[in-house]
């Protein structure tokens, strides 16, 4: 099965501050904060919704093709994408932008200061599927994971456009989009996915009840993840319930 897989690629760098944050707040100086925490540590791992997934695959055997934006910072991830059995040929190289990078601080409490820097990941909206199934398809299924808003949509229509089936992750875009912009980035794709908090939200946003998404996505699949099980609902109401994955 030939899987290509659209979304966020990132590097994640995170940091801990030994102390609690609102101790370091002035109350009557909050409209001029201006402060830097020295921390602990630093660790960066490698990030990303579409690169993560197609790690995932990747180990599975599956070699997909990972399709999104980076900068020229990419290279020691991208052989090591390629050592995992991921196809990293999809993948293009931004003239202007750095790869998108999520840095955030956490402190004793658990708070958490971030900022996330979109970088190369803007530029995905100019990324054509039709070459690239082109050339390293066809393409049997193409995960449409969160990258910018543009070219989650883009991605939508151009499989809808190519008769390619999609499966449809959302994520943490849902956040960003209307009602109609949600019917349009998840109807008629083969495979909705979701963990707890989005599928609400998702119904929510759509009108669409538990009841309707089983019979919308059917004959497929519908997966709910929460921190401690994983569940699979089908048309017919079947469930199964798995505990995530910890490690390859």
């Amino acid at each position: 099965m030939r899987i290509a897989v659209t979304g966020s690629i990132a590097t994640d760098h995170l940091m801990t501050f030994p102390g609690r944050f609102h101790e370091q707040l002035v109350a009557n100086k909050l409209d001029k904060v201006a402060l830097s925490f020295l921390v602990d540590d630093l660790e960066i791992r490698r990030g990303g919704t579409a690169a993560n997934v197609a790690f995932g695959l990747g180990c599975l055997g599956l070699s997909p093709l990972l399709i999104g934006s980076v900068g020229p910072d990419f290279t020691e991830y991208g052989g090591w994408l390629t050592e995992h059995g991921v196809d990293t040929a999809g993948v293009r190289e931004s003239q202007r932008y750095h790869t998108a990078r999520f840095v955030a601080t956490t402190d004793t409490a658990g708070d958490q200061i971030g900022s996330f820097y979109s970088g190369a990941m803007a530029e995905d909206v100019g990324i054509e599927l039709a070459p690239l199934a082109r050339a390293h398809g066809p393409f049997d299924l193409v995960l449409i994971g969160p990258t910018s808003p543009d070219a989650v949509l883009a991605f939508t229509a151009q499989c809808r456009t190519l008769g390619i089936p999609f499966a449809a992750d959302p994520a943490w875009q849902l956040a960003r989009f209307d009602g109609p912009q949600v019917h349009t980035l998840v109807d008629g794709a083969a495979y909705l996915f979701t963990n707890e908090y989005e599928a609400a939200l998702l119904e929510q946003k759509t009108g669409w009840t538990p009841a309707d998404n089983l019979v919308r996505f059917s004959p497929a699949i519908r997966r709910t993840l929460t921190c401690k099980l994983i569940f699979f609902f089908s048309p017919k109401n079947e469930q199964a319930c798995f505990p995530p994955f910890s490690h390859f």
